[in-house]
């Protein structure tokens, strides 16, 4: 078949700068490096909505959320997008496949175009059920340490490591591989749920990262600490102060599921006694992702949900098999504004597949080459998260503002990218993003302005009406 296979790795809250070949002071990703060197790294990918329901809606849909209606978390809601990437592959001629972490799709075993799906996170959960009849009596399944999904709480995996998360979901790609359907072309999406909470990577790779300097948070000059220190607050909490051991045992858990997880992608590409060799990936190209970020402490900050650098920007990487013929400058880092929206269309663009006009987000294929005239590209994106800020960056400067209480915030991010500084003091420089907010939100039905000046404190729920 002339047209590629597509190949898609999700993680889940993994931040843009965890990545090794971004200089991080200690994460250890070498294939994820390879594959950036090897293609195209989208420096300022953001997550529209960093959270998990309405971000892999965007990827899903290619739509923004104010257009699909999601714009905060909120799940079990029914939807009925109009077109789906693998909806729009499975009628051009592709095998359609998703193993590991749902897309958080209601109802939970709705198809959404995918001809196959091995999927945890819901009822009649595939994962629960093969590690039911492996596991350890006593185990209790895989949060059977104690360690809720929402905390910076961390410690190694309590199972043999052959049976994490991780280990399953590459197995189960794997044996896609093995059974699929050799006379059409694929597209098989690989979602992994690390690095999301719970923080318990097997026992090597929480060790290593322990043995590591502590790689601080960064803390703001606008950031406000929580009371009394963060003392007592709850493990759950978006406000936290993470210092010594809580900070040396979250960021090692968190860096130890991402060098896991590195660890095992490379079983995809470099082959294994399972049956995956160098013949499974010819002709196919491989696009890696996350859904939204992590906060980690910075600015005294956990989880996601925020419009900062840590929650909001994500890893975006593209790469294609020699096979392709796709015109890649290797090793070429695009540093306009993209998001997961974008994903849709550029993917819909590399297979030859019309791209429906419900999609919003633009194909990236005009972006893989650097040097030269550069296209027209989008002049700035706009993020947000219910129940925290609106965002717009160009990617290179961000502001934000806050519809609870009306606080604005301004950073350079070419001079500062760990949004350090506030400059929303600068009137003359912060007014024009201002006024684009302001067109931005002019037709939302929560009345976010007037057209004039924006207006905080009003009503807002996570489903727009039309959703």
């Amino acid at each position: 078949n002339d047209r590629p296979n597509i190949l898609l790795i999700m993680t889940d809250q993994q931040r843009g700068d965890a990545l090794g070949i971004e200089g991080h002071p200690v994460l250890q990703t070498p294939n994820l490096d390879v594959l950036a060197s090897s293609g195209v790294r989208f420096g300022r990918a953001y997550s529209t909505c960093p959270v998990c329901i309405p971000a892999r809606r965007s990827l899903m849909t290619g739509q923004t959320p104010a257009t699909h209606g999601m714009v905060g978390y909120q799940a079990d809601a029914e939807w009925h997008p109009p077109a789906t990437l693998p909806g729009v592959l499975r009628d051009a001629g592709y095998e359609t496949a998703i193993v590991g972490r749902c897309m958080h799709t209601y109802p939970f075993r709705k198809r959404f175009g995918f001809d196959h799906m091995t999927i945890s996170g819901g009822p009649n959960d595939d994962y629960r059920h093969w590690l039911d009849q492996r596991a350890p009596e006593g185990a209790n399944g895989p949060r059977g340490a104690g360690i809720h999904v929402s905390s910076w709480v961390a410690r190694p995996w309590h199972m043999d490591e052959h049976l994490h998360y991780t280990n399953w979901t590459i197995k189960q790609a794997l044996r896609f591989f093995q059974t699929r359907d050799p006379s059409c072309p694929f597209f098989l999406v690989v979602s992994l749920i690390a690095p999301h909470p719970p923080f318990n990577p097997p026992a090597f790779y929480f060790d290593r990262y322990l043995r590591q300097p502590v790689h601080e948070p960064v803390i703001g000059d606008w950031a406000e600490p929580p009371p009394d220190g963060g003392k007592g607050v709850s493990i759950e909490s978006h406000h936290v102060n993470l210092t010594g051991e809580a900070l040396r045992s979250c960021r090692a858990g968190y860096y130890g599921l991402i060098n896991h997880l590195d660890d095992m992608i490379s079983l995809l590409f470099k082959g294994t006694a399972g049956g995956c060799d160098h013949r499974s990936l010819a002709n196919t190209v491989v696009a890696f992702t996350s859904d939204h970020g992590e906060m980690l402490g910075d600015h005294y900050m956990f989880r996601k949900q925020r419009a900062f650098e840590g929650s909001a920007r994500i890893p975006l990487l593209l790469r294609a098999f020699p096979e392709v013929k796709l015109d890649i400058e290797p090793g070429h880092v695009a540093d306009q504004p993209v998001c997961l929206e974008d994903i849709m269309p550029t993917l819909l663009d590399i297979a030859g597949v019309d791209t429906p006009s419900s999609v919003e987000g633009r194909s990236l294929v005009p972006l893989l080459r650097g040097g030269g005239a550069q296209p027209k590209w989008r002049s700035y994106l706009h993020g947000e998260c219910i129940p925290f800020e609106h965002y717009l960056t160009d990617g290179k400067e961000k502001y934000i503002w806050n519809p609870s209480d009306g606080r604005e915030l301004l950073f350079d991010l070419a001079t500062d990218p760990t949004e350090l500084h506030d400059l929303s003091g600068d009137e003359p420089r912060i007014a024009p993003w201002r006024k684009r907010l302001i067109d931005e939100l002019r037709d939302r039905p929560e009345g976010f302005t007037d057209g004039h000046q924006l207006i905080a404190g009003r009503p807002r729920s996570p489903l727009l009406p039309h959703a």
